[in-house]
């Protein structure tokens, strides 16, 4: 590990601790060239599949746009960031467990959907609405009478 202070190739681990969930491991560490401290972080990276858009283009999974949409439709809804959160967890486990290299972007949409119906009503009625475009107020109604 190079030594963020001086650029020092080498390094000793002093201490290593693991989180309490046990997903990421802590190293102080003691550069051999400056003898200055620092941490760093470890953790197992898993890759998602790629998504593959209505056009056919393929794009990387964007955790930081799905939270945006998921926020969009839950803006001033009584749902917290924790929820949030295990949601947007149980979507990317559930795109992991599918073993794919890629995924449609209509079953990314589906699993955001089924999230946001656990979550608030109303917010998976506004997601609905703009992903599925409805062409007429009889679509819109037969979604409000299925929940």
């Amino acid at each position: 590990m190079r030594c963020p202070f001086c650029s020092h190739d080498e390094s000793q681990v002093v201490e290593t601790r693991e989180s309490d969930e046990g997903d990421v491991i802590r190293r102080r560490r003691r550069c051999l060239g400056c003898d200055k401290r620092f941490t760093t972080y470890e953790r197992a990276e898993v890759s998602l599949p790629a998504i593959e858009k209505k056009d056919g283009s393929r794009v990387e999974f964007d955790l930081a746009k799905l939270r945006a949409s998921m926020q969009l439709a839950l803006r001033k809804r009584p749902v917290s960031t924790e929820q949030l959160d295990a949601a947007l967890d149980r979507i990317q486990d559930k795109l992991r467990a599918t073993g794919a290299r890629e995924v449609s972007s209509a079953r990314v949409g589906e699993l955001v959907m089924r999230e946001l119906k656990r979550l608030d009503k109303v917010a998976y009625v506004r997601f609905a609405s703009v992903y599925r475009s409805f062409e007429d107020v009889d679509e819109f109604r037969r979604l409000i009478r299925d929940i």
